[in-house]
């Protein structure tokens, strides 16, 4: 495991996000000196904590294994070419779709959806239920 590499890639992740050791500390369970200390490339986290912290972060715990040398990295497969054979949908909607698809990776790239979620914290509020008129009671029920 390369150590220093792992911690520099979580605070790089931490610190793009806008969030506090003491935040990312709380959230997975770890104390802010430990992981001040893994960021540091001072400490080893076990696959659990990585697990925990990539929780926090709300990043996949995959990538920070790929960072720790757990796993290899695998190349993610060519949704752009499936999307181009796929022959039950339209060329209207293929490219959409690959518009949108693209969209996003340029979007994960810039760290934007990380960011959004620190500022954010919280999905966005449902829509409130249609007002209902309150039933009459008649006397006979009361």
């Amino acid at each position: 495991m390369n150590v220093s590499k792992v911690g520099g890639f979580i605070r790089e992740q931490r610190t793009k996000a806008r969030l506090s050791l003491r935040h990312i500390a709380g959230a997975a369970g770890v104390s802010i000196p430990y992981l001040s200390q893994v960021e540091r490339g001072l400490r080893r986290p076990s696959a659990e904590i990585l697990q925990a912290i990539a929780r926090a972060l709300r990043i996949s715990a995959e990538t920070l294994y790929v960072q720790a040398g757990i796993l290899e990295d695998r190349p993610a497969p060519d949704v752009v070419a499936a999307l181009m054979a796929d022959v039950t949908i339209s060329e209207r909607q293929r490219h959409a779709l690959i518009q949108i698809y693209e969209a996003f990776r340029a979007e994960s790239r810039r760290g934007d959806l990380r960011v959004e979620a620190a500022e954010g914290g919280k999905p966005p509020p449902r829509p409130a239920a249609p007002a209902r008129k309150p039933s009459k009671i008649t006397r006979k029920e009361a």
